[in-house]
C-alpha cells in the first residue's frame, strides 16, 4: 500500500496531524507574536494548519513543504478557502532537501512531529538553527518516553530504545545548540486519545465506503496493530511535546 495513501486515509478527520489539540496550536500561534510579513518555514507541514493560522494572525510570508501529495493538496485547498491572498506557498518535496535562499533568514523555522526527515531530534534542531535568524524561533514537536518502554512495545513500533529520549533530554538537545527554551506544549492523554481515535474512526468510515479497494485488508491490519500497541503500551509509555526554542539575539 502506498505510504502516503495510508497516511491520507487515517488522517482524514484530523485538523492537526499530531497529538496536539487545536487549543494548544492556538496557544503556540499566540506565543510567537511575529511581526507582519515575517518569513517562516514549516518542514513536514502536513495539511498546513500551523502556517495558515500564522498567515491569518500575522500576515506572514510562509513556505510549507511535505512529502505527501495528499497533504499538500489539502493544505492548498485550505489556504484558498481561508487566506487566499496570503503570501504562503506549499511545495511537495522532501523537507531534508529544502534549502533557504539565504541561511539564517527566517523569523520562525519549524518541524513539528517529523524529525525522521533529518535523521532525529538533534539533527532536526541543527537544521532549523541554520534556517532561523538571530532572535528567531525554532519549534519542534517530538515524542519522548514517559517510562521505560517494554521490549514488546519496541518490537511493535519497530524502533530501538534510543529512538527517543526523555522530556528533559529533548530540551537539552536544544540547549547544546545555545537555544533558549521558552515554552513547552505537552500533550495530555486526552490529546493522544483524540489523535489515535480519529485514525480508527477515519479507517472505519473508509472501510464502509471503499469495500472494493484492494488495499483495504492491509489498511485494516496495520491500523488494528497500531491500535493494539497504543492501548496495551503506548498510552502509558509515549509522551509528546512541542518545544518552543528561541535563538539568541545577534551579538550574544
Amino acid at each position: 500500500m502506498d505510504t502516503w495513501k495510508f497516511y491520507d486515509i487515517i488522517h482524514r478527520s484530523h485538523v492537526v496531524c499530531n497529538p496536539t489539540s487545536e487549543e494548544k496550536l492556538a496557544r503556540l500561534v499566540d506565543l510567537v507574536q511575529l511581526p507582519k510579513a515575517a518569513r517562516v518555514v514549516d518542514i513536514a507541514c502536513g495539511k498546513g494548519e500551523f502556517l495558515i493560522r500564522l498567515a491569518e494572525a500575522y500576515g506572514v510570508c510562509g513556505v510549507g513543504v511535505d512529502l505527501s501529495p495528499f497533504f499538500i493538496a489539502e493544505a492548498e485547498r485550505r489556504l484558498q478557502s481561508r487566506a487566499p491572498r496570503a503570501a504562503v506557498t506549499f511545495t511537495h518535496m522532501d523537507g531534508a532537501a529544502f534549502k533557504p535562499d539565504r541561511p539564517n533568514s527566517f523569523s520562525l523555522a519549524s518541524c513539528i512531529g517529523a524529525s525522521w526527515v533529518f535523521g532525529g531530534h538533534a539533527k532536526t534542531l541543527d537544521a532549523l538553527v541554520g534556517m532561523a535568524e538571530p532572535d528567531g524561533w525554532v519549534i519542534v514537536g517530538e515524542p519522548y518516553w514517559l517510562q521505560e518502554p517494554s521490549d514488546e512495545y519496541l518490537q511493535a513500533l519497530g524502533l530501538p530504545r534510543d529512538a527517543f529520549g526523555s522530556h528533559a533530554e529533548n530540551v537539552e538537545a536544544g540547549e547544546r545548540l545555545c537555544l533558549d527554551l521558552v515554552h513547552t506544549l505537552v500533550s495530555s492523554k486526552d490529546d493522544w486519545d483524540q489523535y489515535e481515535g480519529l485514525q480508527w474512526h477515519a479507517t472505519a468510515a473508509y472501510a464502509r465506503t471503499e469495500r472494493k479497494d484492494a488495499d483495504l485488508p492491509e489498511l485494516l491490519e496495520r491500523v488494528a496493530k497500531q491500535k493494539s500497541a497504543y492501548l496495551k503500551w503506548g498510552r502509558d509509555t509515549l509522551g509528546w511535546a512541542i518545544y518552543v526554542f528561541r535563538r539568541p539575539p545577534a551579538g550574544n
